[in-house]
């Protein structure tokens, strides 16, 4: 959404809408904690091979009991040693779109063939009527589910035997950037880092429907400022973070980028595009690069 609001002018706003907002609806600081003893369950459902390259896809044990589907991209068997490991979220995106964990398989495929290990994940919002569909009054409750399960994917990555444990990376898109956000801030166990055209805070999606206004409007964004992305950016330092922004995004503003940005408070590489919300092939050669270089793949 197109906005002018500065990070301190963000930051006011919410302290003044949290002033007349009754105790009883603030949330508490969030918690996403979750019983890591439950077992995987993974299992092989089809494989593939391209060009050396295996492409599988599982299903596994999520943390609410249900099984979610997968795709993992495993690098030739040629490729010996330890294998750097990237976690997939991607976007919400128009209908007909790759609004699905397809949306990075070109991304996996040519890490692979540099020694890394990917799991492309499921999200509730691979549905394209998510949005509209979901039950607003729970975007709180959910939004911690999701960071809860974005980490119990990462068990599942990890679980992988060869997996070097010392480079791991989350890469996310839209959605997908926000909740890995506020993964890579929970979990150290994520040592980088790709924030792909996330907005500040998710009221700002997620108050596109159902409309909210007045003191209701208020209460919404008290209840959400805790799981804002842009507060949880600066817990990821030390670690390195690349951000990919479209200077054309009607959904993310130059002034959202730039003060997300701003936000990050270890090493960062910062990279705009002349580009809408779904970005370039470059925004894609870029990230490849900037993996490869960070995870040292090829070497």
């Amino acid at each position: 959404m197109g906005s002018s609001v500065t990070l301190f002018d963000m930051d006011l706003f919410i302290s003044l809408a949290l002033a007349f907002v009754p105790a009883q609806t603030l949330s508490p600081a969030p918690s996403f904690d979750y019983d890591r003893n439950r077992p995987l369950g993974v299992q092989d459902a089809a494989a593939a091979d391209r060009t050396g390259v295996t492409i599988r896809q599982i299903t596994y044990a999520t943390v609410d009991g249900k099984r979610s589907g997968a795709t993992l991209v495993v690098p030739p068997a040629a490729i010996a040693g330890l294998h750097p490991a990237v976690l997939f979220v991607h976007w919400y995106g128009p209908p007909s779109s790759s609004s699905n964990r397809t949306q990075f398989l070109p991304d996996a495929i040519e890490l692979a063939r540099g020694g890394a290990v990917s799991l492309l994940i499921d999200t509730p919002w691979s549905e394209e009527t998510w949005f509209p569909k979901r039950d607003g009054d729970r975007d709180y409750d959910f939004s911690v589910a999701e960071v809860k399960e974005l980490r119990r994917a990462l068990d599942v990555l990890l679980d992988r035997p060869g997996v070097d444990r010392g480079r791991v990376a989350c890469v996310g898109h839209d959605f997908g950037a926000m909740y890995g956000a506020l993964a890579a801030a929970a979990d150290t166990r994520i040592t980088h880092l790709v924030y792909i055209a996330g907005t500040r805070s998710f009221s700002d999606w997620f108050l596109f429907t159902p409309k909210r206004e007045g003191a209701a409007r208020d209460a919404f964004i008290a209840r959400l400022a805790p799981l804002d992305p842009i507060r949880h950016l600066p817990k990821i330092a030390p670690r390195p973070i690349l951000m990919q922004f479209g200077t054309k995004d009607r959904f993310v503003s130059n002034d959202a980028a730039s003060a997300q940005a701003d936000a990050v408070t270890g090493p960062k590489t910062v990279k705009t595009y002349e580009a809408e919300h779904e970005l370039t092939a470059a925004a894609m050669r870029d990230r490849i690069e900037w993996l490869n270089t960070q995870l040292k793949l090829g070497r």
